[in-house]
């Protein structure tokens, strides 16, 4: 045995123990050396999702000092939505900027902010996007399929596109329209007359000149960014659903984080989708005044063709989700919030 000079006992320091401490301490050190690239996709461009994916791509290399390096691949440039979702669930791509109606194939309650009726603007969007239980619920969505979500915001109202102008109800029997993958859509367009087709993004322009469809649902900003009013200059604001965005992150990507690292994530998630709300509605603002100044239309449904449209297509949430008890269950989660974030009548 070795005794100090006090007479104690003291243990010899092997060579194995200095050794095991030396590595410890280098491989703390390494993993804050370590570069992680983060790559965000969004099937849009100059427009509110890809301005978010820009904003969040830079808040988080800033906020990791650079540990995390981002690219931003806006216009579908890694795939059609699905095949972006798919690359987000396996790690191949580690943040995604995508409208909740497109992960129904992950969680059909993803759907559900896409029920018509839920807000009447985007002011109101914006709050009802905020709410804790909302987001709760949304951000919870596919944690057991390979999806962290880490925000959600409202970028604009939907419009519909077409070929031949619709200005009055009656324009939408027979026609062939376009819609986001959901059940409430779909529910709506069959009321209104139409046939619903589900379809990605990047297909839309090109089967709008083939006449595979007669119209389109999307957002103004969409329809401006890729000149749509080449192929089919009429916009009629519906105003309905909203369209909102969720920002989710590869799962398998954010567990391999440092724990430092995923609470930048997750904060710069938190931070940016609400950050983004008064650029999102001035680029709402701006894509509509360009559509006008390329040569595109805006309509209006006159005003008591508005109300009953919004009275036919108000029991769509209820009627949809009642043979689904999770859909349900969720629905009405979110209908209470937006009653509960409705603007007073006084503003």
């Amino acid at each position: 045995m070795r005794f100090n000079e006090w007479g104690l006992y003291a243990p010899a320091v092997t060579a194995g123990a200095v050794g095991l401490s030396f590595a410890l301490t280098l491989g703390a050190a390494q993993a804050q050396e370590k570069t992680y690239v983060m790559k965000v996709t969004t099937p849009t461009i100059n427009d509110g999702p890809h301005l978010l994916a820009k904003n969040f791509a830079a808040a988080v290399e800033r906020d990791s000092g650079g540990r995390i390096k981002s690219e931003v691949y806006p216009a579908s440039q890694l795939g059609s939505i699905p095949r972006q979702i798919e690359g987000v669930q396996f790690g191949a791509i580690q943040a995604a900027v995508i409208p909740p109606e497109f992960f129904v194939g992950v969680d059909e309650r993803f759907e559900v902010m896409a029920a018509p009726g839920l807000v009447n603007s985007i002011e109101h969007g914006q709050r009802l996007a905020a709410d804790p239980a909302v987001l709760k619920l949304m951000l919870s969505l596919g944690a057991d399929k390979g999806l962290h979500g880490v925000g959600m915001f409202i970028a604009q109202p939907d419009s519909l596109v077409a070929k031949t102008p619709i200005r009055h109800l009656a324009d939408f029997k027979g026609k062939k329209i376009r819609i986001f993958a959901s059940d409430f859509q779909s529910e709506a367009m069959k009321r209104l007359g139409a046939t619903p087709v589900a379809m990605t993004l990047g297909d839309v322009l090109p089967a709008l000149q083939q006449g595979a469809i007669d119209g389109a649902v999307a957002g103004i900003t969409v329809f401006s960014a890729f000149h749509y009013q080449d192929a089919a200059k009429y916009v009629t604001e519906i105003n309905q659903p909203q369209i909102f965005l969720m920002l989710e992150i590869s799962r398998k990507w954010y567990d391999s984080l440092p724990p430092d690292l995923q609470q930048v994530v997750d904060k710069d998630g938190a931070r940016e989708t609400v950050a983004i709300n008064p650029a999102a509605l001035e680029l709402f603002n701006k894509a509509r005044e360009a559509w006008t100044a390329k040569g595109g239309e805006l309509i209006s449904l006159p005003a008591d063709e508005q109300a009953k449209m919004m009275q036919t297509l108000s029991s769509v949430g209820d009627d949809v989700s009642k043979s689904k008890p999770a859909v349900r269950a969720a629905y009405e989660t979110v209908a209470a919030a937006a009653k509960r974030t409705q603007p007073s009548p006084s503003q």
